[in-house]
């Protein structure tokens, strides 16, 4: 068997989109979030990929190491995957040294020809180490913990060229700019390139020939998968539409920890031994919900074989 028949992340994503479900790839900040989603994942029997930021290198360093053994511990497919990683040397210090299955190589906060160029070598260099590379077309606009922003750079919206561009350089997972932002969205709440009514809006409805999250999945054509981020303010009537027009690996971060962040605030003076259990008891429902959302709730076995503890 290769390296990509064993690679966890490409196997948990190939089953989703042979079963037309998303799977949540929820970043972790510490222990009990990792506690919370793999008891909602086996809750639910839901596949899982746990995602962490190249913060935690320097911040959280044991995290890493918690993540990789809840997953391999877990009684359901759970994956590790470096989120927005953006140093060359950093990514190839993680392909050599740490337990990820995945990285995501960002260098979109270069222009395209250097962000394609750095792409392809690194995910040569991750390859070589069974690591799958997720990488991210045109420009995704806000910014998230620790990431160097494109704010400078013009919102720009992924083609069909862009598809192949990256496909041509290797990538295994296309997370593309469709409108979408890292951070909040403000009042408006998401607005996706969809071309939709005022009516078809309100309800969700993707006109599956003009929208741009749809168009990428086409190209794509099976040979990548396809990668939403900036789900922040998400309703669930969208996620169930991404989910339809193609879209497996779901990042989630404030979607489902903002929950578990208002019970903290609401309850700051209990036990601390109390308030991270409950902690954990929010959490874990809040995931359990979205996985019901993204369709993953009971697909475990089909996700490819967890790993024996």
């Amino acid at each position: 068997m290769t390296w990509r028949g064993k690679n966890r992340t490409l196997q948990i994503l190939a089953s989703a989109e042979k079963g037309r479900y998303g799977v949540l790839a929820a970043i972790v900040y510490n222990v009990e979030h990792i506690t919370a989603f793999v008891r909602a994942a086996e809750n639910r029997r839901s596949p899982l990929i746990l995602q962490l930021f190249p913060s935690s290198l320097e911040q959280t360093p044991p995290l890493i190491h918690a993540a990789a053994a809840a997953a391999r511990s877990a009684s359901v497919p759970v994956s590790v995957h470096l989120d927005h990683a953006q140093d060359s040397e950093q990514i190839q210090y993680v392909a050599d040294n740490l337990p990820f299955d995945s990285i995501m190589v960002d260098m979109s906060h270069y222009e395209k020809e250097e962000n394609l160029a750095k792409t392809r070598a690194l995910r040569e260099y991750c390859h070589g180490r069974g690591i799958a590379v997720e990488a991210e077309t045109g420009y995704i606009e806000g910014g998230e913990d620790g990431i160097v922003g494109t704010g400078d750079l013009e919102g720009i919206l992924t083609t069909s060229e862009d598809v192949e561009q990256f496909l041509d350089a290797g990538v295994d997972l296309l997370a593309p700019s469709v409108g979408n932002l890292h951070g909040d969205y403000g009042p408006r709440g998401p607005q996706l390139d969809m071309n939709q009514s005022v009516a078809e809006r309100e309800a969700w409805v993707f006109r599956t020939d003009s929208c741009r999250l749809h168009q990428v999945g086409r190209a794509l054509n099976g040979r990548a998968r396809l990668v939403l981020h900036g789900t922040n303010d998400f309703p669930p009537e969208l996620c169930r539409a991404c989910v339809a027009v193609g879209v497996t690996k779901f990042n989630v971060n404030k979607l489902v920890l903002d929950p578990w962040h208002e019970h903290l605030r609401r309850n700051v003076n209990k036990p601390l031994t109390q308030l991270m259990g409950e902690g954990i008891e929010v959490l874990t429902r809040e995931m359990e919900k979205w996985m019901d959302v993204v369709g993953s709730s009971g697909m475990a076995d089909t996700a490819g074989a967890p790993a024996t503890p």
